[in-house]
């Protein structure tokens, strides 16, 4: 991962470019030295401490990161501005990882279990053959047990926004989980007359 740090050429505190001047397009990059890296403002040359208690700029970076100076050419300039003198900060793989969000947690009670990282769906400890949206369907109505759902939030939540149909899609996908559920937990999706469905957990 590459970050581009920038410092204006005429502050005290920016040291000179140790690049030569060969054309633009033959710039070598190479490693800053201690001494060359740049402070922030307010800091003592030579990375003492800074007049005003903020600290060198190489000080904010982690352990192993590396200060690269960028070729001229490739940095902006600005009108009645001095040039800028650009860094590229290297900093080693392990350390510019982003962490991972942790995985969403199993959902359900004793009966129903909802596994959505996996995408498992099991009835006491027997595995559902579900199809995506039937699953998405009834992780859904697991996830918020005993709140009733309209047909048309059943359909904005799980089928999306862009979903062209009606509320008979949602009575089809509903009578296959109940199919699957089997006789003693069909009953777990309850129907609300002229509302919609919700999931009641089976004593």
């Amino acid at each position: 991962m590459t970050n581009v740090r920038t410092l204006a050429a005429g502050s005290a505190t920016a040291p000179a470019s140790p690049l030569t001047t060969p054309p633009p397009h033959r710039h070598r990059l190479r490693a800053v030295t201690p001494d060359e890296a740049p402070h922030s403002p307010g800091a003592a040359p030579g990375g003492g401490a800074a007049r005003h208690g903020a600290p060198p700029v190489a000080e904010l970076l982690d352990a192993g990161a590396t200060w690269i100076p960028a070729p001229q050419h490739s940095l902006p300039a600005l009108p009645g501005q001095p040039p800028m003198v650009g860094y590229l900060v290297l900093v080693p793989a392990e350390q510019a990882a982003v962490p991972r969000p942790a995985a969403p947690a199993p959902t359900g009670d004793a009966i129903v279990r909802i596994d959505p990282e996996q995408r498992t769906a099991r009835v006491q400890d027997r595995p559902l053959d579900l199809t995506y949206l039937e699953f998405e369907l009834l992780a859904h109505l697991v996830a918020h047990p005993h709140r009733v759902h309209t047909r048309d939030q059943l359909v904005t939540t799980v089928w999306g926004y862009g979903h062209v149909g009606d509320g008979r899609t949602v009575d089809v996908h509903v009578a296959r989980l109940r199919r699957k559920l089997g006789v003693e937990h069909r009953a777990s999706i309850v129907t609300v007359r002229r509302v919609g469905y919700k999931y009641v957990p089976s004593a």
